[in-house]
């Protein structure tokens, strides 16, 4: 079929931070429309703060079309469910059948069990505002449960997952055990551990060993129980089996071990690779090329041969290149490799405890937390959004109190 129109239409399954930056990017010479199941963004790098009290949940959630007003973008909720290569259509689950000249996948990721036993069913995942309120309002519960009981019972909460996203969860409930719970009531918040778990050496692989080092020793510092090279066999309801035989008592399981390609990539008949779609250098999945993947789905391997980690600045440099990818298609332009630039990573621990890496440039301690602070809230979407979270983190900070620990599921 051939395109009549001056402008290409794209369509963008998915978003997230990959699927918005490129919607926002092309806007001005193409007719996107944007596709997501939800009608709103989620901030996946705050999640944890709203599963540990710090922040509301709707300062994490942005409405996609606010992000999208006056951009001239289309949105329709909904999820792809089959590709008609032929006609170059899509159609989602509300029947609607849209019609592209290119297709970018930016669905994202979900929680990878790795085949463990007892994960989805006694765990709790952290990839949704749903999951962040449900971890929040079960730590609550125990926590009124312990406040029933004036003995000596112990209220476990383990972490899976020593990465960034289980280093802060960690860090973050230790400091809403010290500071508002204890304050709540001082007997219940001395009975209650918190673990990390994790099946490496160290904590933080990604950081220089110095940095990994610092980081387990904030942790220990507010109470945290670091457990290295602790690899899980079996969840259980309240117990963790480790790999070794032995066992960790878990009233309440968090699991931050990793992630893998969102399934629509297979639903939707793309080839895979590890989960993620199997792309080219131009970020064109193999085999089609009217179609592109960005962001966690995309399988693009690095130049150290491994595939590129899923976290935002990659899906959001990928966003913005394949902005300029489908300007140069529509100019009938060759299409350009895409090289991910690293610019460093961040993991703040709690108030004050921060590390922060840049190529040689090392930060820790207070100034690496206020650059961790001010990185998030520069990127988080919408102005609603940042005073909201700008006014938690100075009640927070100035109290030690924690304003979010209400138990609010639908239970």
């Amino acid at each position: 079929m051939q395109n009549t129109h001056q402008k290409p239409r794209v369509v963008i399954l998915g978003a997230g931070f990959g699927g918005l930056t490129a919607a926002r990017a092309m806007a001005d010479f193409a007719h996107v429309t944007v596709v997501d199941r939800h009608n709103f963004q989620t901030f996946l790098p705050l999640l944890y703060q709203v599963s540990t009290a710090g922040l509301a949940a709707d300062h994490v959630a942005h409405p996609i079309r606010g992000a999208l007003r006056k951009s001239g973008v289309q949105f329709r909720m909904g999820s792809p469910i089959s590709i008609d290569h032929k006609n170059k259509s899509i159609k989602l689950d509300s029947s609607e059948i849209l019609e592209f000249d290119q297709l970018i996948v930016a669905l994202g990721s979900v929680t990878a069990d790795f085949g463990i036993p007892g994960v989805t069913e006694h765990a709790l995942g952290m990839k949704s505002v749903n999951e962040a309120l449900l971890i929040r309002s079960e730590v609550m519960r125990r926590f009124e449960d312990l406040c029933r009981f004036e003995d000596e019972t112990i209220f476990s909460i383990s972490v899976v997952g020593g990465g960034p996203t289980g280093v802060e969860m960690a860090g973050a409930f230790a400091e809403l055990v010290r500071g508002p719970l204890k304050n709540d009531q001082a007997h219940a918040a001395a009975h209650i551990r918190i673990s990390l778990i994790e099946a490496g050496p160290r904590i933080l692989p990604m950081f220089s060993e110095k940095l990994s080092e610092h980081a387990k020793k904030d942790l220990e510092k507010l109470g945290v129980t670091v457990h290295l090279n602790t690899a899980v066999a079996e969840i259980k309801p309240r117990t963790i089996l480790i790999k070794d035989g032995s066992s960790i008592r878990s009233e309440v399981t968090i699991w931050a071990a990793g992630v893998k390609g969102e399934p629509s990539g297979q639903l939707l008949n793309l080839p895979l690779v590890n989960s993620r779609i199997d792309v080219d250098n131009t970020l064109q999945v193999k085999h089609y090329p009217h179609i592109f993947a960005i962001g966690d789905i995309a399988g693009f391997v690095g130049e150290d041969g491994r595939f590129l980690p899923m976290v935002a600045p990659v899906a959001m440099q990928q966003g913005r290149f394949i902005a300029k990818q489908m300007k140069r298609l529509a100019r009938g332009q060759a299409l350009e490799a895409f090289k991910y630039t690293d610019k460093g990573s961040m993991a703040t621990i709690g108030r004050h405890k921060a590390i922060v890496e840049v190529k040689k440039l090392w930060l820790t301690g207070i100034p690496a937390w206020y650059a961790w602070l001010w990185l998030h809230l520069f990127y988080l979407v919408g102005g609603r959004n940042k005073i909201g979270t700008m006014a938690d983190w100075t009640w927070n900070y100035l109290t030690f109190d924690r304003g979010n620990r209400h138990i609010m599921d639908s239970l």
